[in-house]
């Protein structure tokens, strides 16, 4: 049984003691306390102090003057903004593209505030789309953009939940009766895979198919369990295009806009007839053509809605028009009456044209609190699978399940889990997710493991196989053996022709500090050590685009950004950088105290994210003093040294 797993076993047993009679209030208590927990940093934030001390903490830009304004999708406002001076480049922040935000004015904060959807962001710039155009009182006004919460969201889950606890017949009361483990989940014998004329070109490997095939079985529910690089969205992806050629409709869904992105683009690729719901601000440039509002948009039958429209405000206007002449009696009512009727109508047109879109698609994708009733009405799907399933709490995956039969869940247990910022919640157990909860009941009666890997040399793989995997990964060919000096931009050498590197910090000058402001760490000795592994990098030819730096705490990847400079080479945290890749990966685990505290490097999957994202090259930076108090830590280490990977702070030139 995988680590992570068996940690699982007790506490999941306990809330499982506790089904059904009390685990949706516990979920809704749980989400209440998240609301509150958001609710309480948004005010601290907002009482921080302006300038740089506010922009430190990564969740606002202050300062910003608007750079251009035009009109966007649907009436809403387009705003760029930037820095005064026009050659000032924007901090590191949160605020990336599809991340909710509000707009406010610095001088004048009783003059209310705009929310909004980050759209685009540059060296320069970072451009929102907000409801309506912002209204500054100051004459030259300066803004504050701010990190904001999804209240829409968090009610979807609100009403997901209730309606899911209050159901006790029909579908969905026997789903809930499988997914809370009162009943096992069934699978149909012999429903294999369709195949196509593909001739040697089939996608999958042995493990991939197994995966599917079981999916498609599945009565209720099943689960595709991805470790790093055993290429997860593939099997998704053609598991949805099984289930299309079956017959079925299916939703697909994901907990981030970038997950959900990255379906659409591959089932697109593979030919299917998707559309994309959700606001197209937060949708990938290349994919908004395929979204549901600008589809209904660019219909020709929308022309004449928006003309009805149009008639129908000048009606209202010419009815409240004040005329010397007294009107004919009744003739303002009748202009009232026909501009109700012709707005019903081109509201009718455009619920018509929606229908018509979603009905034409075989599947539609969505990010999980993306799923409005409003659009939807009371369209039922036959599949809905959810990728990167291990990464939200389990509120968010009840709502796909209000208009589905069946419900596959594809991800990682074994890589992060969500995100809390609720003690209470997280001591109430909220990080556990349905996808973990389920495999931990049932295991491979429901999960079916893929087991080859398609990313890392074979010696960066061993360790996380070991550790979180039962050692069941098996490198492909194409990527069991190669290194950066393969590559033909890159320059043979000691760097290049070895997989892994540990450098060892203990004994030297590289110690921990907190940060002067807010809760993060960082570590300006080992932060030296990485600027000078990434030189060597650069040194030996690898392009600054084939570079990651990663590290567990948002001060250390704020320093990294600032000592290296280079705006091309990815700097992140783990969190941020999970389901990525990069030919060479440089980690700083920070730590280094004289009381062996790890801190939340305790959390080992976090760990593992980390430790999965290169291809070629891993240079790990730590303290070996402080780690080895930890158990995993010490395995870590201890796999370093057998693989001859283990090296100082002393062997390392300065640059």
């Amino acid at each position: 049984m995988p680590l992570i797993t068996r940690w699982r076993v007790v506490l999941v047993s306990e809330v499982q003691h506790q089904m059904p009679l009390d685990h949706f209030q516990r979920l809704l208590r749980c989400l209440e306390l998240e609301a509150e927990a958001e609710a309480a940093e948004i005010v601290k934030r907002s009482q921080r102090a302006s300038g740089d001390a506010a922009e430190r903490s990564g969740v606002c830009l202050v300062g910003l003057t608007i750079r251009e304004e035009e009109s966007g999708l649907g009436g809403r406002a387009v705003v760029t903004l930037g820095k005064r001076d026009r050659r000032a480049a924007l901090p590191w922040a949160k605020l990336n593209s599809g991340t909710p935000v509000v707009l406010s004015e610095e001088q004048f904060t009783e003059s209310g505030a705009w929310r909004g959807v980050v759209t685009d962001r540059n060296r320069e710039t970072i451009t929102v789309v907000l409801a309506q155009s912002p209204e500054p009182t100051a004459d030259r006004p300066t803004f504050r953009l701010d990190l904001a919460s999804d209240e829409i969201s968090r009610e979807r889950q609100r009403a997901a939940l209730q309606q899911v606890a209050s159901a006790d017949s029909g579908r969905l009361a026997a789903l809930k009766r499988k997914l809370l483990g009162e009943e096992s989940p069934e699978f149909s014998p012999g429903s294999g895979l369709i195949a196509e004329e593909r001739g040697t070109d089939w996608p999958l490997d042995e493990s991939q198919r197994a995966a599917v095939a079981h999916a498609l079985a599945a009565k209720e529910v099943a689960i595709i369990h991805g470790p790093p690089g055993t290429g997860k969205t593939t099997a998704v992806v053609e598991l949805i295009r099984q289930a299309v050629r079956r017959g079925e409709r299916v939703l697909a869904c994901a907990p981030s806009n970038l997950a959900v992105d990255n379906l659409l683009e591959r089932l697109l690729a593979a030919g299917e007839r998707a559309i994309r719901i959700g606001h197209p601000a937060r949708v990938l440039p290349e994919l908004r053509e395929h979204t549901l509002d600008l589809q209904v948009a660019a219909h020709p039958d929308l022309k004449l809605a928006r003309e009805w429209t149009k008639q129908a405000w000048a009606l209202r206007r010419q009815a409240s028009k004040f005329t010397r002449t007294a009107p004919e009696r009744g003739a303002r009512r009748e202009q009232r009456d026909e501009a109700k009727r012709l707005l019903a109508d081109a509201r009718k047109m455009e619920e018509r044209l929606v229908a018509h879109l979603l009905d034409s698609a075989t599947v539609v994708c969505a990010t999980l609190t993306g799923l409005d009733d409003e659009l939807l009405g009371d369209l039922q799907f036959d599949l809905a699978v959810i990728d990167e399933a291990a990464q939200t709490t389990e509120p968010a995956c009840w709502i796909p399940l209000l208009r589905a039969k069946r419900l596959v869940l594809a991800g990682d247990h074994c890589q992060l889990p969500p995100t809390i910022l609720s003690s209470e919640a997280q001591r109430l157990d909220f990080d556990l997710s349905l996808m973990q909860r389920l495999v931990t009941q049932w295991g491979e009666m429901i999960s079916r493991q893929l087991t080859t890997q398609y990313r890392m040399h074979e010696q960066i793989m061993r360790f996380s196989s070991a550790e979180f995997y039962d050692s069941s990964l098996i490198a492909a060919e194409a990527v069991r053996e190669h290194l950066l000096a393969d590559l033909p931009h890159v320059v043979p050498g000691l760097l290049t022709q070895t997989a892994m590197q540990f450098i060892d910090t203990a004994g030297s000058d590289c110690v921990e500090q907190a940060e002067s402001e807010g809760s993060s760490r960082n570590n300006p000795g080992e932060a030296d050590v990485v600027v000078r592994k990434v030189h060597e990098l650069l040194a030996a030819g690898v392009a600054p685009s084939e570079i990651a730096v990663i590290t567990p705490y948002a001060a250390q990847a704020r320093l990294l950004r600032t000592l290296i400079g280079n705006a091309v080479i990815e700097i992140d945290t783990v969190d941020g950088f999970q389901g990525r890749e990069k030919e060479a990966v440089v980690i700083s685990l920070v730590r280094s105290n004289t009381t062996g505290e790890v801190g939340f490097l305790a959390d080992t999957r976090r760990t593992n994210v980390a430790l999965t994202r290169a291809r070629r090259k891993l240079i790990v930076i730590g303290d070996s003093s402080t780690l080895a108090n930890h158990e995993f830590y010490r395995r870590l280490l201890d796999h370093f040294e057998r693989e001859g990977a283990y090296g100082t702070v002393w062997d390392c030139p300065e640059t």
